[in-house]
């Protein structure tokens, strides 16, 4: 089977999960030559108890069409969890879930699968049925790697915007997700 690679990109309103709420997410599926196969995207209701961070929410409101993608509709974790679960599930190939930076992303993601799915973004190649094939993809590290830049330049604003597919960085999360699949395909070229 062949690998596939769940770019995904977070929007949240503070920086620590349980305390704060992603307010919404985004992956992209994509193979290794760069090929969009799915994406899944949701907004999430707030977590119970938590409460945003007030210059997190101060940010968003500067930028009111992200705040509003982030915001409308939104829909109980569980049941967005459980369905991202089964969206992974039905992919045929071996999910690698990627993301730039996984330090940001990747927390959230975990967080919210083991509160919601009873699943966790690692787990060992020992556990059956694991929801991802390997361990996380920073997809961050990989560009300092592949373009010899130190890790603090490798930001969207500094990347040519071809290598993102010419797709703005508007922290929508399917825009920023779609762009990092883009620079995932641009950077596996090289």
């Amino acid at each position: 089977m062949d690998t596939i690679y769940i770019v995904t990109d977070v929007e949240i309103d503070g920086p620590t999960p349980g305390k704060n709420s992603m307010m919404s997410f985004a992956s992209v599926a994509t193979n290794a030559g760069g090929v969009e196969i799915d994406v899944f995207e949701a907004v999430l209701a707030p977590l119970n108890g938590a409460s945003p961070d007030p210059l997190t929410i101060e940010w968003f409101q500067s930028q009111p069409e992200a705040l509003a993608a982030a915001t409308t509709n939104p829909q109980a974790p569980e049941e967005v969890m459980s369905r991202y679960v089964s969206w992974i599930r039905n992919l045929q190939g071996k999910p690698i879930f990627t993301s730039h930076p996984l330090a940001l992303d990747g927390p959230w993601i975990d967080f919210y699968l083991q509160h919601f799915a009873g699943t966790k973004l690692l787990e060992g190649p020992w556990i059956e049925g694991r929801l991802f094939y390997d361990a996380e993809f920073c997809l961050k590290s990989f560009a300092a790697g592949r373009l010899g830049w130190p890790l603090s330049r490798c930001k969207p604003e500094h990347y040519d915007p071809a290598w993102m597919g010419n797709q703005p960085h508007t922290h929508k999360a399917i825009d920023d997700a779609r762009g990092y699949a883009n620079l995932l395909r641009y950077l596996l070229s090289l």
